[in-house]
């Protein structure tokens, strides 16, 4: 009797891990559409291109989830791909720019970000190994990190994508690598820090 209790707890728990991880992500993914459709996830800067933070939600949902296993990777993956079909749609609906309908090939809009989730996942996965006593407050400097550097990998796949199709040059590409992505990095980093403290209790 008590195999079989502790056999239907442990089922009862990765069910409610696994209801977690999809609410999560859900709402992550509705974040990113939101963002997307107000144009609010874009914030102007003063090299003329705005910078973006729509790629939060896809490291909120790597890092947020379960540390342990694969639960991380797939939320990732799920909200990249939301994040990628609203840029592709959005680009087909409302083009605001002259490089905007170079993102209605899914190679550009959807598959940069997906691979974007895959190196944050791994990223995160591996930076975790120094969080040996799983200290929540070292797992939020961990998250920053990987904000940071996910940001970086996430602008070096669209822009290295917008290269291949000829939409910017290669000279441009590192301009824009330089000029906004720190700065989008940093963003990147405030809304990861604070959305990981409030997620773990932290004041």
């Amino acid at each position: 009797m008590k195999g079989s209790e502790k056999m239907s707890a442990e089922s009862s728990f990765k069910q409610n891990r696994t209801n977690k991880t999809a609410a999560l992500a859900g709402a992550l993914g509705a974040l990113t559409v939101l963002l997307t459709a107000t144009r609010l996830g874009f914030i102007p800067w003063f090299t003329g291109a705005a910078i973006t933070v729509l790629h939060v939600p896809v490291i909120l949902a790597v890092c947020l989830t379960d540390a342990k296993g694969f639960a991380g990777l797939w939320a990732g993956l799920g909200v990249a791909l939301v994040f990628g079909l609203s840029s592709l749609v959005y680009a087909v609906v409302s083009p605001s720019g002259p490089i905007d309908p170079f993102f209605q090939n899914p190679l550009i809009s959807v598959l940069p970000r997906l691979l974007f989730a895959l190196c944050v996942f791994f990223l995160y996965k591996g930076l975790s190994v120094f969080n040996r006593r799983r200290s929540a407050a070292f797992d939020v400097l961990i998250i920053a990190l990987t904000a940071f550097l996910g940001t970086a990998v996430h602008a070096f796949f669209v822009l290295g994508a917008l290269v291949i199709a000829g939409a910017v040059p290669p000279a441009l590409m590192w301009a824009v690598l330089v000029s906004n992505t720190i700065a989008e990095a940093a963003a990147a980093v405030v809304l990861t820090s604070a959305a990981a403290a409030s997620f773990k209790g932290l004041s």
